[in-house]
């Protein structure tokens, strides 16, 4: 900010260089051209006109510029006639993108001459070549990852000659978050704007170590077709937003949706970020570049944590058991009782004992012992090496289901029949169609569900905020907390046999074991808070269980559900539900669910629906 304060100052206290004069009409067509829209980060405005993403007033160099790309234009080639003795602070050394687009649209041939010395020491390091679009999967243990993300790795010319890509620099967009927020409290803040958004560029190394070591979350690499000049263009215009906050918002203004506007700036022609009016899932923009053409390679990076598990995957309980002891003890490799395992099973034991020990690294500061025993175990693979690990490439991220969906079921309550109309904005939940989404994962936002019973009795039946779901399965290696939270408002039983729409807020944690290939059981303890109008209290707490069994079928996803939650009150509710989705084609789910319902207010009740889920957009 300093910087652009003292140009300015420096505008008022000395002459200008002779600027141009632009007629109006040449001004207003440069100022409608989309790579200036872009270079502004300008949207149209909800009641007409313009308005910028940029939050930042510093930014702009004319008052109203976050409003009038015209103004800001004309503002900007004032500025880049300003004396020379401006320096490092000049507008042509603090907007390289816009100087250079503006040289060649108004052929300015008689600027000041600057030498920009920290621009482009900086613009040599980076050296841009080529893109890479990355994005980091979801990742479930970490509710600021259950999205996924997406930065840009700036390749110079000879990354993929020398398998060099660790040297490149990654852009990236985030939140700037200043403390120690818990992940739940980032979520949350997240969701409603509560942090700025800052663009940084870093080595590519840092965060390929973060994703991958530190969070655990496999790297998807897609190689993008941008020529050099194109991506020179954009790197440019990162210069341009150092230090500059932008609006942050977890579902739309977020690191994806950033992202496709620094792709628009450096190819003008894409039209990317007008597909996202209102939310910006990660897998979404991923497959909106794909279907734009930019895509021309993708390889795919295991985490630490999939590298783990893949090589524990063919041991036994045994075998696995002898992994924990060793990673313990590097003593218990010379013990009979190891040595008399058949030697292809002590390299598998071996090589997953290490990569144990440095997935427990991960994170935590440099230990003496832990790097001793890592040393020991590496002689010991040496000796004696494992099989190349082989871990077969996963679905693609994009290639699940839309995000956003529209229900609608008929079904029967008791001895009444209705039909029940719902929209979810997104994202997932547990039966969903399944391809290239883990088991066990559920994120859902803002969905809304409306019930016609029988003699057009129109009811609102549910809204829920958010439906996080975290279902990660324990084994004798990893041993993962499994949790869930969710908030809005929801039907339950009524004290006269009806059904009270009531707001709740609860979650829970436990555990989920993985019972079979494609199957999971979990068991969480729960806790509630509720308003309901049959109570006395304003609000009355519970605690409860959430159990059941998830199985991946052949026809799609099945799940078998108990709930419980005994009040402070007196009332205790109980529920036990199926579910079962039959895929009909990727967008496309037809479910079927049953419920009973137990209440100390009311009697029983049994609930069957059928409904159809369309995926879309």
């Amino acid at each position: 900010m300093l910087k652009r304060l003292a140009w300015l100052a420096l505008c008022v206290c000395a002459p200008l260089s002779a600027a141009p004069h632009v007629d109006n009409q040449r001004l207003q067509q440069l100022a409608n051209d989309p790579f200036w829209i872009s270079l502004g980060h300008y949207e149209t405005a909800k009641l007409g006109g313009w308005r910028s993403y940029v939050s930042d007033k510093k930014f702009f160099l004319a008052p109203d510029g976050n409003e009038h790309p015209d103004r800001e234009l004309a503002a900007t080639v004032q500025a880049l006639y300003a004396p020379a003795s401006a320096g490092e602070q000049h507008a042509q050394c603090v907007y390289p993108a816009r100087t250079r687009w503006l040289k060649a649209q108004l052929n300015l041939t008689d600027l000041p001459t600057l030498d920009c010395t920290e621009f482009k020491q900086w613009f040599k390091d980076v050296s841009p070549h080529s893109a890479v679009m990355i994005f980091p999967a979801a990742y479930l243990n970490s509710p600021s990852s259950m999205f996924g993300h997406t930065l840009l790795r700036i390749d110079q010319a000879d990354v993929q000659s020398d398998h060099t890509a660790l040297l490149s620099y990654a852009i990236n967009f985030g939140a700037y978050i200043e403390g120690s927020d818990n992940s739940i409290l980032y979520a949350w803040k997240g969701l409603m704007g509560g942090y700025p958004g800052l663009f940084a560029l870093v080595p590519y190394q840092e965060k390929l170590s973060e994703y991958r070591s530190l969070e655990n979350r496999d790297l998807w690499e897609y190689r993008l077709n941008l020529t050099q000049p194109e991506t020179e263009r954009m790197v440019e215009h990162v210069w341009e937003l150092k230090q500059i906050q932008f609006d942050y918002f977890f579902f739309d203004e977020n690191c994806s949706y950033r992202l496709l506007e620094l792709l628009q700036v450096a190819r003008p022609s894409l039209r990317l970020t007008e597909q996202f009016p209102l939310t910006a899932i990660p897998t979404d923009t991923v497959k909106a570049v794909k279907e734009a053409g930019l895509v021309e390679s993708i390889q795919y990076r295991p985490s630490r944590e999939r590298e783990l598990l893949s090589r524990a995957e063919p041991l036994t309980d045994e075998e696995q058991e002898w992994v924990l002891k060793v990673s313990a003890d590097q003593k218990q490799l010379q013990t009979p009782a190891f040595k008399a395992q058949p030697r292809d099973r002590q390299a598998l034991i071996i090589d997953a004992s290490y990569r144990l020990e440095r997935y427990r690294a991960n994170g935590q500061e440099r230990d003496p012992e832990r790097a001793q025993r890592s040393f020991e175990l590496l002689r010991a693979i040496n000796q004696n090496p494992a099989p190349e690990l082989d871990i077969p490439r996963p679905g693609l991220p994009e290639d699940g289901h839309e995000s956003r969906t529209w229900q609608a079921g008929i079904g029967t309550r008791g001895d009444k029949a209705f039909g029940e109309y719902g929209l979810r904005m997104a994202y997932h939940d547990l039966n969903d169609n399944a391809e290239s989404f883990p088991l066990g994962a559920q994120i859902e936002i803002l969905q809304m569900k409306l019930r016609q019973y029988e003699g057009n009795d129109w009811q609102f039946q549910q809204l829920d905020l958010a439906t996080i779901r975290s279902l990660t399965p324990r084994n004798e290696l990893l041993k993962p907390l499994s949790w869930q939270v969710t908030g809005g408002l929801e039907r339950v039983p009524g004290k006269h046999d009806d059904e009270t729409l009531v707001s709740h807020v609860n979650g829970g944690g436990g555990g989920t074991w993985q019972l079979g290939e494609d199957m999971l059981g979990f068991a969480l303890g729960t806790v509630r808070v509720e308003h309901n109008n049959d109570f006395a209290g304003f609000i009355a707490p519970a605690a409860g269980f959430n159990s059941g069994l998830l199985w991946k079928n052949p026809l799609g996803n099945f799940s078998l559900e108990t709930k419980g939650d005994f009040f402070t009150n007196g009332e205790v509710r109980r529920s036990v539900s199926l579910n079962q989705q039959w895929e009909l084609s990727r967008n496309l789910g037809l479910r079927l669910s049953a419920q009973r319902e137990f209440s100390h207010l009311a009697s029983p009740e049994n609930e069957v629906m059928l409904e159809v889920k369309w995926y879309h957009y």
